[in-house]
């Protein structure tokens, strides 16, 4: 997909055959851009210290990594969702429409590589005053007439590879642009994924409070009940009473943590904020498996590591644009027409007309000027690849930091599964004994106290142990984006297009 090589292009400017002189002009000028060269350095990736392996290598791994992993969750409403998101998502349309302007940015700085052929075409009448030399020439021509048609044609010879470099630097950005595109793809699936899983931790909390508030509920009646009748005391009532109130006051909450979520799914799939449709509930959503993938894989696959490396191949080539301004311009420029003063004379064979000419523009004293810009270029390639480096360091912590997140996740999450069962069977052991009469209620209450929240808390050790799935999958990056790609709605222009020949107009 790279740029034709200077050395490659065999456009030639055609010029009038007036002279032999005109086709020696013509000649050279092919000879010397055939010849030419950029003073840009080749591009060498940078050596960056790769670890051998992540810190957290998971121990159940498989080569998943370029599948549509979102589907092993095993809920069809959320792999629509993600095909929804992908085909109406605005940050994807944005993402697309710069990549489309950087392709033309790179058509429009190739064309200088070009000859620009144009045309001009002008008619004129004058009248002067009838005085002075107008009215001592007899039959001399008043109002005149002048009518002009010419083609033209100008050519910069790219000698030192000034546009060339340009063309490079151009082609970079577009490519970044495109990796960049690519990064929206994955952060908005995995977006996706975590804000539905979110969304169903939140619909389980919900589920458990609003059971809990339905057996706090009996059991404060009965209590009320009970103290009626003289068979348990006040302090008991209002302890069951608060009880039920404590959970009450969680459900609005709650609710409010659901409808924003909601809302941020709605932007997510392009849509008005609106109610989310729910597929399988969280306890049935299965995991991904974590995907295998060696650290030197991770700067290939993923955007933003793509993306940086493309902005130093562009600050690289923009050293030789800068140090090409130290060298003279050389342009070709010609035209070939008619011009008469009568319209209906302007093409016969006495009203032809040609011109061509060579231009050398250099620098002799510019005070800095092109000196500073060759610093600011050099400068700003120092600076893209830091972060390179720094994009490079920060992507094996983004990977390493998922990796431990989900294992440890995990492990929390067993344990609070183990802490739910003990406490329920506490529970139901402690209402036994104080029906009994053998503990007072307020073990009763410890106890349900104590599970209410570790419920709460598992249901959201759900979600986060399926998220962090999904977190690794977006720091590994991973073909699975052109598999999501294939769902954006509208295609995005041909970046293969942007390396071939330029187009007429």
């Amino acid at each position: 997909m790279a740029l034709p090589n200077i050395k490659r292009i065999r456009s030639t400017l055609t010029l009038p055959r007036a002279t032999h002189q005109g086709l020696g002009l013509a000649t050279m000028a092919a000879v010397i851009l055939l010849s030419s060269c950029t003073l840009s350095t080749d591009y060498q990736r940078p050596d960056v210290e790769i670890p051998a392996a992540y810190r957290f290598d998971s121990m159940a791994v498989a080569t998943t990594a370029n599948t549509v992993w979102w589907q092993q969750f095993g809920d069809p409403v959320l792999d629509d969702l993600i095909a929804s998101a992908l085909a109406n998502n605005y940050n994807v349309q944005i993402a697309a429409a710069n990549v489309a302007q950087a392709i033309g940015i790179v058509t429009q700085t190739r064309s200088g590589l070009f000859p620009q052929v144009g045309y001009t075409g002008s008619g004129e009448k004058v009248r002067s005053p009838n005085v002075g030399l107008t009215a001592a020439i007899p039959d001399f021509p008043n109002p005149q007439e002048t009518y002009q048609a010419l083609l033209s044609a100008s050519w910069e010879l790219d000698l030192w590879g000034r546009i060339q470099s340009l063309s490079e630097a151009t082609q970079a950005n577009m490519l970044a642009t495109e990796e960049a595109r690519r990064g929206v793809i994955l952060t908005l699936v995995s977006s996706v994924a975590t804000s539905y899983i979110t969304l169903r931790g939140l619909d389980k909390q919900l589920d458990i409070n609003q059971r809990t508030l339905i057996t706090y509920g009996e059991s404060a009646r009965l209590y009320e009940l009970q103290f009626k009748y003289g068979q348990t005391s006040q302090m008991t009532v209002a302890q069951t009473q608060s009880q039920y109130e404590v959970a009450a006051a969680q459900i609005p909450q709650i609710e409010s943590q659901i409808y924003q979520q909601e809302n941020v799914l709605s932007v997510l799939l392009g849509r008005n904020p609106g109610p989310i449709p729910r597929g399988k509930p969280i306890a049935q959503l299965l995991s991904p498996i974590v995907p295998a993938e060696l650290p030197s894989e991770l700067l290939e696959r993923r955007p933003d590591l793509v993306q940086a490396e493309q902005l130093l191949i562009a600050a690289n080539a923009q050293i030789g644009a800068a140090k090409a301004l130290y060298f003279p311009t050389i342009s070709l420029t010609g035209a070939f027409g008619s011009a008469s003063s009568s319209l209906s004379d302007l093409f016969k064979g006495s009203t032809k007309a040609w011109n061509y000419a060579g231009q050398v523009v250099g620098p002799i004293f510019t005070f800095g000027a092109v000196s500073g810009q060759v610093a600011q270029a050099e400068a700003s390639q120092q600076a893209a690849l830091a972060s390179y480096k720094l994009a490079v360091q920060s992507a094996f912590a983004d990977v390493d930091n998922a990796l431990v997140v989900n294992l440890k996740i995990g492990e929390q999450l067993a344990a609070q599964q183990r802490l739910v069962a003990a406490l329920a069977d506490y529970e139901r052991l402690a209402k036994l004994q104080y029906d009994a009469g053998y503990v007072p209620y307020s073990t009763v209450l410890q106890a349900q106290q104590t599970l209410f929240p570790a419920e709460l808390t598992l249901a959201a050790l759900r979600a986060s142990a399926l998220n962090s799935s999904a977190d690794i999958y977006k720091a590994m990056g991973g073909g699975w984006i052109d598999e999501a790609d294939k769902l954006v709605g509208k295609p995005t222009p041909a970046v293969e297009d942007a390396g071939g020949m330029p187009p007429l107009f």
